[in-house]
């Protein structure tokens, strides 16, 4: 067998050949339990969240269960050039969940099929579907046991499947480790058409190979995820920096200590040192009461300042003193402005739900739907100077009309026999860039200056990793994975051997067994 590579896809009248389908015979052929939606109706499957491309499917399938879905790969097989897309919340930023002219399966239609608590030798856990969105998976969990999982994405209106073929990142993942460290078993439908139960014991090298795999190998139908009991509440709190030295050095403090030496939450954003109400002062007070004092910054003339953003979980019955103390004493180990901190109080579940909120105001003020042309890196510890120096401090010190967030990441969190690409150092940045182009530099720009930033660390010879990556050529996806290439290309030859899933991530093309 061949394998090999596509370049992107990004209109549907470029060169690619579509596949020699037809909607009506693959619909009695394969005798769904779910349905088969076609033309107006998959106009919600040609586009994503991030608005950079238009590919139209031939089919949108909304399957009932495992068995729709993998009849719909096993149909997929036998036509030519036929591909399969599986399709979560649509949060993808470059089309990975897009087919042209394949078939895209809504997974969302699959929600309600997996939804079960288990105690396994005293630990929780919970089944759940991969079309599951976490933030429905959070609130009940927490309302019906008392529980939740472990590790987060900041924004959960994303599908358990979709965050696990890619890690699952947020501010508890310095301590728990990603999404992908947090579960113990999947059901997979595989490029065959195999509905394959796998685990770190049962079949390891499909289980290890679809966390991380963006979606190259499988689809992941159901999840067990590992869950913790929920604490009722949540002290946020933001404290601010004017040296970029000082604010990894707490934020590297924080993520390194113990479990109950620390908070419960770390991360970070750079904010520019000017009154802009998107990029500047204002976007920082979580207390709308209390605004930014800028009078309280040292005279620096530093471009960009740095927000270091934290939780604290406690009980309802925890008394306000004790909680007061053992925040105090946290802080009194940084070295923030004096002056510039800002907090409150709110639910567990509030707190996790915070973007939530941030969405729903930007879909009132029509910001919600532009392109979101987003770059998200890992960057290695002793690269992450440079870094700043070049990128936050000249290339995007004007703002990008979003967060700009980075903290730190402990690599002993993560397994390396997953398909994630990490750097190499034990303590690495993500780093985000969270455009709206509706309140920032065009579509145009954006993607220019985000090119210009990823050749920047190329050339500059730094340690790092797209994370959500989308390279466009082979040489570029060789680079990416470095020594885990091979083994990358011996999963997809063992599980998806002729290319069908996962086109939009453009690494390997439909290819047949010769």
């Amino acid at each position: 067998m061949r394998i090999a590579y596509l370049d992107r896809t990004v209109h549907e009248t470029d060169g690619e050949p579509k596949p020699n389908g037809d909607v009506s015979a693959i619909s009695k052929s394969i005798d769904l339990q779910g349905s088969v939606e076609t033309g107006d109706k998959t106009t919600i499957a040609s586009k994503d969240f991030g608005g950079l491309y238009s590919i139209k499917p031939l089919a949108l399938i909304k399957p009932a269960g495992s068995g729709d879905i993998s009849r719909v790969i096993k149909a997929a097989s036998r036509i030519p050039r036929m591909t399969v897309a599986a399709r979560g919340n649509g949060h993808s930023i470059n089309g990975q969940a897009m087919t042209n002219g394949g078939l895209v399966i809504d997974m969302r239609s699959t929600e309600e099929n997996h939804f079960r608590l288990l105690n396994i030798n005293g630990s929780f856990f919970i089944d759940v579907s991969g079309g599951a969105l976490w933030e429905n998976v959070l609130t009940r969990c927490v309302s019906r046991f008392g529980l939740a999982p472990r590790s987060w994405t900041d924004y959960l209106s994303l599908t358990v499947g979709g965050t696990l073929s890619n890690a699952g990142v947020s501010g508890q993942a310095f301590r728990y480790g990603p999404q992908i460290s947090n579960v113990t078993e999947l059901e997979i439908v595989t490029g065959k058409g195999d509905i394959t139960v796998c685990s770190e014991t049962r079949n390891p090298e499909l289980f290890f190979g679809s966390l991380g795999g963006l979606g190259q190998f499988g689809i992941i139908t159901r999840a067990r995820v590992k869950l913790q009991p929920a604490p009722d509440m949540v002290r946020w709190i933001r404290v601010v920096y004017t040296e970029f030295d000082e604010f990894t050095r707490d934020a590297e403090f924080l993520v390194s200590r113990d479990d109950g030496e620390s908070f419960d939450y770390v991360e970070g954003f750079v904010f520019c040192n000017n009154d802009d109400p998107v990029n500047g002062w204002p976007a920082v007070p979580l207390d709308p009461v209390h605004g930014f004092n800028p009078g309280i910054i040292p005279q620096t003339g530093a471009s960009v300042l740095y927000c270091l953003e934290v939780a604290f979980h406690y009980q309802k019955g925890d008394h306000p003193s004790s909680v007061d103390k053992a925040v105090a004493g946290l802080l009194k180990r940084l070295r923030f402005v004096e002056g510039l901190k800002s907090q409150v109080d709110l639910s567990y579940v509030e707190f996790l739900l915070r973007v939530k909120r941030a969405e729903e105001q930007a879909k009132a003020n029509g910001i919600w739907d532009a392109p979101h042309p987003w770059l998200n890196l890992f960057i290695s510890k002793s690269n992450i100077v440079d870094f700043d120096q070049t990128v936050f401090k000249k290339m995007v010190k004007d703002g990008i009309g979003g967060p700009m967030l980075i903290y730190p990441l402990m690599r002993s969190k993560w397994d390396n026999r997953t398909s994630v690409a990490l750097p190499d150092s034990e303590i690495f940045y993500l780093v985000a860039l969270l455009r709206f182009v509706s309140r920032g530099p065009s579509v145009e720009e954006s993607v220019a200056q985000n090119r210009e930033i990823v050749e920047w660390c190329i050339k500059e010879g730094l340690d790092f990793k797209l994370y959500l990556p989308h390279y466009q050529s082979k040489e570029g996806w060789k680079r990416h994975f470095g020594d885990q290439w091979t083994r990358f290309v011996e999963r997809k030859a063992s599980f998806d051997p002729m290319a069908i899933l996962a086109p939009g991530q453009n690494i390997f093309k439909r290819t047949h067994l010769s």
